[in-house]
């Protein structure tokens, strides 16, 4: 008998479904178009769940986004912090949100005794807004690179990103008094012999943790290293030239993370990339679609170990990669 009955029950649990789940119909206008009871509807439904007629999955953000940074601890071997957003929101409005959970992070991370590296840039100021106060003892703040250009010194926009971090952590700022892109390298190699610059060197070679954002080359007027007068326009034309897709610190590297070949690095004041790899915690903290090949890049160099990138752009960067594979 049941064998015989059963045929039917599996029809009518389907049209209940079909009229429960994907035109939204109320268990009472259910009863009514199959003419039985309310509580027929509803054990209908559940025979429909029961025998896989129905399969219920609810998706969560924050799984999603716990498997986005599962396949960047996978493929690149870092630590990722995704931070949710939505498509209505601005690049600025992605800038402060990723911005505030780097501020977490390094709250987190910063102890008694730590050194630590702060590259100028739009990001890390935003970075710096955010920062909530944990005095610490014997903290240092060490600029990476420098900031003064041909138009301006660049010191109130560094002291400024540097106090934010010391106000922070009560911590003891060092300076890089120098231009961050000098006019020739035999410059450079001169004056990174005075005692007062190399002292900041040494101090640069001690960083346990690393702040940084990442300039890109190409659409992010935010980059100021390119949109600042730092560069001139024949400068400009050799990074295109020689397929340049962003910069650290002031050091420029291609989308394979290189950075041989690249003159204009022979006049950076940033530390080369063998020197950043050799700190123990380097959190890159970027946003923004134009930053997509140059997170990229960064990756691929090797130089980041902790990332806070927001949701949209750590899509954009593993669909490129899945596309490149």
């Amino acid at each position: 008998m049941v064998g015989r009955q059963s045929p039917a029950k599996t029809r009518d649990a389907l049209r209940a479904a079909q009229l429960y789940y994907q035109q939204n119909l109320t268990m009472e206008a259910i009863a009514e178009d199959l003419r039985v009871s309310r509580s027929s509807v509803s054990r209908l439904l559940a025979h429909a769940r029961a025998t896989g007629l129905v399969e219920i999955r609810i998706h969560s953000p924050q799984e999603a986004r716990s498997r986005i940074e599962q396949r960047f601890s996978e493929r690149y071997g870092i630590t990722a912090h995704v931070v949710p957003g939505s498509e209505r929101q601005s690049e600025n409005e992605r800038l402060e949100r990723t911005a505030q959970a780097a501020a977490q992070l390094i709250a987190t991370a910063v102890v008694p005794r730590t050194t630590i590296g702060v590259a100028w840039g739009s990001t890390t100021s935003a970075v710096a807004r955010s920062l909530v106060r944990k005095p610490t003892a014997e903290t240092r703040v060490v600029q990476m690179n420098g900031a003064a250009n041909g138009r301006t010194t660049g010191v109130s926009y560094a002291t400024g990103l540097l106090g934010g971090f010391a106000n922070a952590f009560s911590a003891e700022v060092f300076e890089f008094p120098v231009p961050a892109i000098f006019d020739d390298p035999a410059t450079r190699t001169a004056l990174w012999r005075e005692r007062a610059v190399s002292r900041v060197i040494d101090l640069q070679a001690a960083v346990n943790l690393f702040v940084f954002g990442l300039g890109s080359r190409i659409g992010d007027p935010r980059s100021h290293i390119y949109s600042g007068g730092y560069l001139g326009a024949d400068d400009l034309r050799a990074l295109v030239e020689q397929s340049v897709v962003g910069d650290c610190a002031t050091v420029f590297y291609r989308s394979d993370g290189r950075t041989e070949g690249i003159p204009l690095n022979e006049r950076s004041s940033g530390p080369p990339f063998d020197v950043v790899r050799r700190i123990p915690q380097r959190l890159c903290v970027v946003s923004g679609a134009a930053k997509r090949d140059s997170l990229r890049g960064a990756l691929a160099a090797g130089i980041i170990t902790d990332l806070v990138v927001d949701e949209s752009l750590a899509r954009q960067v593993l669909m490129a990669e899945s596309a490149a594979a």
